[in-house]
């Protein structure tokens, strides 16, 4: 069962004198920030059900669990890290799991050790139809996997955190990546996404306010691997 969090709300404060000074609309600006704050909020709460998705056994007897991939170097070593995708890949395979809807989440550093690495990943020698290069910065597949960039993915031990739902809590310190099928992780909608501004005369300002309620919880634990280095 998915339940519904707490309502989650982002805000901005525009003083009257400052919007007042600027001679341009900064309120269009301040409603986008908000709502990208809150879709960053959603995004990593999605990649830690994800995360606690490959931990966690089958929910259907005699189905598959999720698959936690360890390699102690993966973090540094591209050649290790294409290794250990491609052993993820082989498990959702394994376990039936449809190819189509597929994507690989890595951080930063991680997609661009992998641009960077010169061999396995963007060789035109393996790559013929071409897969990114070192100039354009970008690598689109690997393992048939699509690839996304994402600074939403946790990195740290967050077991006991308290800015962290009890529901999406854990140790994510040694977790370098994710690979997801679109059918491991639910979501649930109480409110939609909305933005609401009001003027405050005390404060001589508009505060503006985005908001949404949702819940996400594990679906098909099999869809999902980890990888890490322990």
């Amino acid at each position: 069962m998915i339940n519904i969090d707490d309502l989650l709300v982002a805000d901005r404060f525009i003083a009257s004198i400052d919007e007042a000074m600027n001679h341009y609309d900064v309120r269009s600006i301040y409603s986008g920030d908000v709502g990208r704050a809150l879709a960053h909020a959603m995004d990593a709460n999605i990649a830690r059900v994800g995360y606690l998705a490959a931990r966690t056994a089958s929910n259907i007897t005699g189905a598959p669990g999720g698959t936690k991939i360890v390699a102690s170097t993966a973090k540094t070593d591209a050649d290790a890290f294409v290794s250990a995708i491609f052993d993820g890949v082989t498990q959702l395979e394994r376990n039936n799991v449809p190819r189509e809807d597929r994507v690989l989440f890595v951080s930063p550093e991680q997609y661009f050790m992998l641009v960077n690495s010169g061999n396995r990943a963007i060789n035109r020698d393996l790559n013929p139809e071409g897969n990114g290069s070192v100039a354009s910065g970008l690598i689109y597949r690997i393992a048939g996997l699509p690839i996304v960039m994402t600074n939403d993915l946790p990195t740290t031990d967050q077991s006991a955190d308290a800015t962290v739902a009890t529901q999406y809590q854990g140790d994510f310190s040694t977790s370098v990546a994710l690979i997801l099928h679109k059918s491991a992780v639910g979501t649930v909608k109480l409110l939609e996404l909305s933005v609401e501004s009001e003027y405050d005369i005390r404060r001589q300002g508009t505060l503006i306010v985005g908001k949404y309620a949702v819940g996400h919880g594990v679906l098909r634990p099999e869809c999902a691997v980890e990888i890490a280095t322990a």
